[in-house]
C-alpha cells in the first residue's frame, strides 16, 4: 500500500491544547439539541432525491420524534427544495415549538432566494456555509484569508439586512471542513460574524463547526472542539454545534467527544445518510445516551416504523447489524450467548417481581443487550434464534418462550445434538417452528408410533400409597400374524401410577428403570396442556421421552411408553 502518499492529521492541522484538555474529564448528562439535516445533507447524496411526497413524510416523522429545529432544505439549488421550503410556510404543517432550517451558500442571490422561500415563517434558521480549509481556499475557491472572510462577512451583512425586523429569524454560520482550518483563522471568522449580526442570549447565533471529511482519531476533533468553546466571543450568545461525518467510521465517536468538550447541538442524519460513507447517525447518537441513563428527549418506541418510513424515503436499507435497529443487532445464534441472555431473562423477571415493578420499568440488567427490545417497540421473537452455531439455552429458551416447554437441562443437553445435526445438515437457521416439529418427532410422536402402545389403560390408588395399572400391551414386533391387533393384558403394582405402570411392563417383559422424571404446565389456567418428561435406563443406555395432554397421569404415562419405543427402536 503507497501510505506514503498520505499526511498524518498532526502535519495538515495545528491543534491547540493551550491550558490543557478539560473534555476527557467530562460527562455527557443531558442532551444536545438535535437537528436532522436528511432532508437538505441527506437528500443531497441520494442517487434518487426525495420527491414532494417523501420529503413529507420525512418531514412529519422528524416532528413525531420530537425534533425541535430541522433542516428543511437548500432552496437556492433547485426548484423542488424550493417549493418544499414553501409548502411549510403556507400548509400549517411546522408546529410553533418546531424552528426550520434552511441552507445557502455565500453568494447573494442565493441568499436573495433562500430569504424569499421562508416568507411567512414565524421562525426560521438561515444557514450560511462557505469552505475555509487551505485546500479548498487554494483549489476550489482561489482566495486568500482576507478576501474569503470578506465575501463571508458580505454576505452576513445582507443577511442581516433581510432579516432585519423579523425577530424569529436567527443566522447560522459553518466553516465547512473546519477541521482542515487553521484555528486562529476560524476564531476569528466565526468571532467577526458574532458580532457583525450582533449575537446576544436571547437572539443566539449558532456556529457551526463540521469534519466535512473525517481526517483523524476523534480526540483531535474534540481538541479543536474546546478550544473553540474555550475562546469564542459572546459565549453565552452562541450556540456551539457540530457536524461530524464518518469517512474514518468514527463518526459517532467524534460527535460524543465534541459534546464532552463544549458543543450543544449536533448535526446529523436518521441511520447516518449523508455523502460518501455517510453524516453522523442521530439514532445511534441518542439511543447511546438513553442506554446511559440519559434521556435523549426524542421518541424511539416504535423504532421499526422510524426505519421503515426512511428506508422508504431514501430508497436505502438500514443494514441488518446497524446499531439498535438492524433485524439482527438484538439476536444471538452463538450458544453461549443465547445462555447467558436466556439466565438474564429469568434474573431480570424475578427482580421486577422483588421490587414490584411490571418488568417494563424494572433496572436493565441483561447479558449481552445493552438496551431492552421493548423500548425500542420490539418484541423479544428475534432475541434467540439457532443454526448450527447455537446451544442448549437458546434452543430450551425458544421451546419455553413459544411453546411453554420448560425442558430439564439433561433433556436440554440431549435435544441440542439433534438440533445440530439438523442444522449441519441443512446449513440454514432452525426456526421455533422447525424446533417444535424436531421436539415433537423425537420425543413425543414415539408414543403412538413406536412398536409398543398401550389401549385401555387404567391407573387407580387402592390404597394409601398403594397403586395398582392396567392395560392392554400392543408389540408390533412380536404381533400374532392372524391377529395382530390382539394384545396382552398387563397389570403392575407400586407406590405410584409410574411406578406400577413400570411393574406392568416388566411382566410383559420389558424392564424400565426411570431415572428422572419432571413436568409442569405450559400456559396459565387449569385447561393449558401438562407436559411430562422422563428419562429411563435401558441396558447401558439412557432414554428421553416426552408426553403432552390435559392430563398430567396421560402425559407421564406418555413419556415413558415414548422413552421405552425410543430405546426398542434404537435396539432393532
Amino acid at each position: 500500500m503507497p501510505y506514503h502518499r498520505y499526511r498524518p492529521a498532526r502535519e495538515r492541522v495545528e491543534v491547540r491544547t493551550t491550558g490543557g484538555r478539560y473534555w476527557p474529564s467530562q460527562r455527557i448528562e443531558h442532551a444536545p439539541l438535535w437537528v436532522p439535516v436528511d432532508l437538505r445533507d441527506g437528500n443531497q447524496a441520494l442517487a434518487e432525491p426525495m420527491d414532494p411526497a417523501r420529503k413529507r413524510r420525512m418531514f412529519d416523522v422528524q416532528v413525531a420524534m420530537g425534533f425541535k429545529e430541522i433542516e428543511v432544505g437548500y432552496p437556492s439549488a433547485s426548484r423542488a427544495d424550493f417549493d418544499f421550503v414553501r409548502h411549510l410556510a403556507t400548509s400549517g404543517a411546522v408546529p410553533d415549538d418546531v424552528t426550520v432550517v434552511v441552507f445557502t451558500a455565500a453568494r447573494a442571490d442565493l441568499i436573495e432566494r433562500t430569504f424569499a422561500s421562508i416568507a411567512g415563517l414565524p421562525r426560521a434558521v438561515v444557514h450560511l456555509y462557505t469552505a475555509t480549509a487551505p485546500v479548498w481556499r487554494e483549489v476550489v475557491i482561489g482566495r486568500e484569508r482576507a478576501e474569503l472572510r470578506a465575501l463571508i462577512e458580505e454576505s452576513a451583512t445582507l443577511m442581516a439586512r433581510l432579516g432585519d425586523g423579523r425577530p424569529g429569524v436567527r443566522f447560522q454560520f459553518s466553516p465547512e471542513v473546519f477541521n482542515l482550518t487553521e484555528p486562529d483563522y476560524v476564531l476569528e471568522v466565526c468571532n467577526g460574524l458574532t458580532a457583525l449580526w450582533d449575537a446576544a442570549p436571547d437572539r443566539p447565533v449558532i456556529h457551526n463547526l463540521p469534519a466535512t471529511v473525517e481526517i483523524a482519531t476523534p480526540n483531535i476533533y474534540a481538541d479543536q472542539i474546546e478550544y473553540m468553546h474555550r475562546h469564542l466571543d459572546r459565549r453565552d450568545a452562541v450556540i456551539l454545534s457540530v457536524h461530524p461525518h464518518n469517512d474514518r467510521g468514527t463518526g459517532v465517536a467524534c460527535a460524543e467527544l465534541a459534546l464532552l468538550a463544549g458543543a450543544q447541538r449536533v448535526e446529523g442524519c436518521l441511520f447516518g445518510n449523508g455523502e460518501r460513507t455517510g453524516n453522523v447517525d442521530l439514532v445511534t447518537l441518542a439511543l447511546n445516551l438513553h442506554t446511559q441513563g440519559v434521556d435523549p428527549m426524542l421518541d424511539f418506541s416504535d423504532i421499526d416504523a422510524i426505519r421503515a418510513t426512511v428506508e422508504y424515503c431514501n430508497r436505502l436499507p438500514v443494514p441488518g447489524r446497524h446499531p439498535y435497529v438492524g433485524d439482527l443487532v438484538h439476536t444471538a445464534f452463538s450458544g453461549t450467548h443465547q445462555d447467558a441472555i436466556k439466565k438474564g431473562f429469568e434474573h431480570h423477571a424475578r427482580r421486577a417481581a422483588e421490587l414490584g415493578l411490571p418488568p417494563a420499568q424494572a433496572p436493565w440488567d441483561v447479558p449481552y443487550l445493552p438496551i431492552d427490545p421493548a423500548d425500542l417497540g420490539r418484541d423479544y421473537e428475534a432475541v434467540i434464534r439457532v443454526n448450527s452455531q447455537s446451544g442448549k439455552g437458546g434452543i430450551a429458551y425458544l421451546l419455553k418462550d413459544r411453546y411453554g416447554l420448560d425442558l430439564p437441562p439433561a433433556l436440554r443437553a440431549d435435544f441440542s445434538r439433534i438440533v445440530q445435526a439438523a442444522a449441519d445438515d441443512s446449513g440454514e437457521e432452525v426456526t421455533a417452528k422447525a424446533l417444535w416439529d424436531l421436539f415433537q418427532a423425537a420425543y413425543l410422536m414415539p408414543a403412538d408410533r413406536g412398536p409398543l402402545t398401550l389401549t385401555g389403560w387404567h391407573a387407580a390408588e387402592v390404597a394409601p400409597g398403594r397403586h395398582e395399572f392396567t392395560g392392554t400391551l400392543h408389540d408390533a414386533t412380536g404381533a400374532d400374524p392372524a391377529d395382530p391387533d390382539r394384545g396382552r393384558t398387563v397389570t403392575g403394582a407400586g407406590n405410584g401410577p409410574l411406578s406400577a405402570l413400570t411393574d406392568a411392563l416388566a411382566t410383559a417383559g420389558v424392564p424400565v428403570h426411570i431415572e428422572h422424571y419432571a413436568e409442569h404446565a405450559t400456559g396459565p389456567g387449569p385447561d393449558s396442556a401438562a407436559v411430562a418428561y422422563v428419562r429411563i435406563r435401558s441396558g447401558e443406555d439412557t432414554w428421553w421421552g416426552a408426553g403432552q395432554d390435559t392430563s398430567v397421569l396421560t402425559a407421564s404415562v406418555r413419556s415413558v411408553l415414548a422413552a421405552v419405543n425410543r430405546a426398542r427402536g434404537k435396539a432393532s
